[in-house]
């Protein structure tokens, strides 16, 4: 039995035809029989008659097909291919340009995206991801990435612009958003590294001042990084500058927090045409009660406001929740100090020699730390140390808990009340953006570079990577997954090589499972149907030791 595939030509026509035939023998002859005309079937469906016949004596081991075919794991494709396409989607690639060097930076974004770490690094996760065939990159290394960030901190401002006009082109921006943060530095050869006021309670680490200025939705439009002694106020009169100058925006207003808008920044706003609100300090507050610009009762109001003659609006609140929340502070901080004297008073009575007055030095040494030696009072008598409250002291410490000013010259018709304080609590998109780059999701930290250009570029590579970030969790925010575990479980998605006998291989991807297609159309995914590796594999220059040293 056999097929048996003929075609015909009539009137310039050809048409196939497959029958099932049959061969027999009569009177010494070789005959055959049509049992079935089967031309109507598909190519792949003749293609399996044919097989089945060919091994009909062996059916029972035509559906095995290990022997036939291998297939081999591939690289890594799912985590590669969304990131970039996300990128692609938000204009990363587009602003990066689509040069060898743009896909050099581009890849550096993915792999801060995908796994933090340094250039290194960066290589080796090319050589187990699809990176190279994703992106269209030809053979590179770690000195190839560290140049890249060469070029690419002299193309920050341009590629900043691009995403901005890209982004704002429909709709123009009327609101920045502007705050500053501190990281501290592993080493001590960064080139903008250096002592000032550390809030990441590293001592004697050097550090740098990261500014970072969004759009009114959160989106981080510019990054900048100044020396570690750069006070925050002095980095604001640049964004003032590159907003106008850079960004074509003529009539908008900054939000900035407490102590970041000085009385100068606001006149060289006014005198641009732009507008702030910020929060103000404590002492401003204090200095506004003691003037009577402001009265201490109208905090007891939800939100209240007090327009000046001199054009400034003063927006104020008492928030009960912070309220309460430094109540508790105040409270745990002197159960604190009486613990303390007690534990001292025990001592003094075990030990009769010991110096009743070293011990109170070091409890008022305390009370100063905590910050409340101003309303409790320490003294010693008979070798017993004693804890006193000042109550007129403590009222005092206590009349502005949970309380906020915000001032803006914006006028009630230009912004009511209630619009100026939720633009003010917007900032929390930028307080979210620092903690993400610095200890959540991408750690600007460690650095790997020493040169400024480079630190600069790392900045940026960073700031890129958090957009990505961003839009990847609101897509998975409804799911009980992070970015970061849900990038782990793309990474498992990988490519097939699939080795036929006697024919070339080639790559297939697997239908992912139920996890991983939750995720890639949560994104709006859509994986390619085929996709053929280019054959182009990056490697290190470093290598591991031959010999590696015994732990």
């Amino acid at each position: 039995m056999y097929v048996d595939t003929s075609h015909i030509t009539r009137g310039g026509t050809t048409s196939t035809r497959h029958l099932l035939r049959a061969s027999y023998r009569a009177n010494g002859k070789v005959l055959h029989r049509t049992l079935a005309n089967v031309s109507q079937c598909s190519a792949a469906e003749i293609a399996a008659l044919r097989l089945a016949l060919r091994h009909k004596g062996e059916l029972e081991h035509l559906g095995t097909i290990q022997d036939a075919i291998t297939l081999k794991q591939g690289l890594s494709f799912g985590a590669v291919w969304t990131v970039y396409q996300v990128a692609r989607r938000l204009g990363i690639e587009q602003a990066l340009g689509t040069t060898r060097a743009g896909k050099l930076a581009l890849w550096q974004v993915i792999a801060r995206v995908i796994d933090q770490g340094s250039r290194l690094s960066a290589v080796r996760l090319a050589m187990a991801h699809a990176a190279c065939d994703v992106l269209g990159l030809g053979m590179f290394d770690e000195d190839a990435l560290y140049e890249n960030l060469d070029g690419l901190a002299g193309a920050q401002a341009r590629i900043e612009d691009r995403l901005f006009a890209q982004r704002h082109k429909m709709q123009p921006t009327s609101l920045f958003l502007y705050d500053v943060t501190r990281s501290y530095v592993e080493g001590t050869h960064n080139a903008l590294a250096a002592f000032g006021s550390n809030r990441d309670g590293k001592k004697g680490k050097r550090q740098m001042v990261l500014g970072l200025l969004c759009a009114e939705d959160g989106q981080p439009v510019s990054i900048e990084v100044f020396p570690g002694n750069t006070h925050d106020p002095q980095t604001f009169a640049a964004q003032i500058n590159q907003v106008k100058a850079r960004f074509g925006v003529y009539a908008s207003t900054f939000v900035g927090d407490r102590g970041m808008i000085k009385s100068q920044h606001i006149a060289d706003l006014a005198q641009q045409g732009l507008h702030d609100i910020t929060a103000m300090t404590k002492p401003q507050i204090d200095k506004l009660l003691k003037q009577g610009t402001l009265q201490l009762d109208l905090f007891d109001q939800e939100l209240a406001e007090v327009l000046t003659e001199e054009g400034l609006r003063y927006v104020r609140r008492r928030n009960p929740v912070r309220t309460q929340e430094a109540r508790d502070t105040r409270q745990a901080k002197l159960a604190t100090l009486q613990a303390q004297v007690t534990k001292q008073n025990h001592y003094l009575t075990d030990h009769p020699r010991a110096s009743a007055q070293g011990a109170l030095q070091k409890l008022v040494a305390r009370a100063e730390k905590l910050r409340i030696a101003d309303w409790v009072e320490l003294t010693v008598v008979e070798r017993a140390l004693t804890l006193t409250m000042k109550e007129e002291a403590q009222t005092e410490a206590a009349k502005l808990d949970g309380c906020s000013v915000l001032q803006t010259d914006l006028t009630p018709a230009q912004a009511p009340k209630e619009l100026v304080h939720d633009r003010y609590k917007d900032l929390t998109s930028v307080e979210h953006a620092f903690r993400t780059c610095k200890t959540a999701h991408l750690e600007v930290r460690p650095l790997f570079v020493r040169r400024e250009a480079r630190t600069r570029a790392h900045a940026l590579v960073v700031m890129l990577a958090y957009q990505i970030i961003r839009y990847l969790a609101s897509c998975w925010s409804a799911f009980d997954v992070t970015v970061a575990e849900g990038l782990r479980t793309l990474t498992t998605l990988c490519l097939v090589e699939v080795t036929p006998q006697h024919t070339p291989s080639y790559h297939c991807l697997p239908t992912p499972d139920d996890a991983i297609a939750r995720l890639l159309h949560s994104a709006d995914i859509t994986l390619p149907k085929a996709f053929s590796l280019s054959g182009v594999r990056v490697s290190t220059r470093k290598k591991l030791q031959s010999e590696r040293i015994p732990q």
